[in-house]
């Protein structure tokens, strides 16, 4: 379930959520597995509160991630922009090319690649 995992503006990587204390809550680093404290200052998103730009709307990260998973293709984030664009253009043909820049599309494929790592992508796939 990607509810509990977290992203934090400035820091590298994801976070799980552990605990809330008085003035903070409390992460866990995926990468590192290092326990650290995150304060009201920084900005804090749920993945699964985080929506991609489409044409038409908005599509929800995690079917987002659902759809790489069944297109079983992989691409390194640090892939050529047209390689990217290109990959995005295959599992989200209607992403909006005007909103959703390289920089977002080089994030979501790291964060995929690290959930991926961790197993945490097949708790999604049975929440569907």
């Amino acid at each position: 379930m990607l509810k509990g995992i977290l992203s934090i503006s400035g820091q590298p990587g994801l976070f799980r959520l552990v605990t809330e204390t008085k003035n903070s809550i409390i992460v866990e680093s995926l990468l590192t597995g290092k326990r650290i404290p995150a304060y009201s200052t920084s900005k804090i998103s749920t993945l699964s509160d985080i929506s991609i730009f489409t044409e038409t709307g908005e599509i929800l990260l995690t079917e987002l991630f659902l759809r790489i998973q069944k297109s079983e293709k992989t691409i390194s984030p640090k892939a050529s922009a047209n390689e990217i664009k290109a990959f995005f253009g295959e599992v989200l043909p209607e992403y909006d090319k005007d909103r959703v820049y390289v920089s977002d599309m080089k994030k979501i494929i790291q964060w995929y690649q690290l959930l991926s790592d961790q197993n945490l992508l097949t708790e999604t796939k049975e929440e569907e």
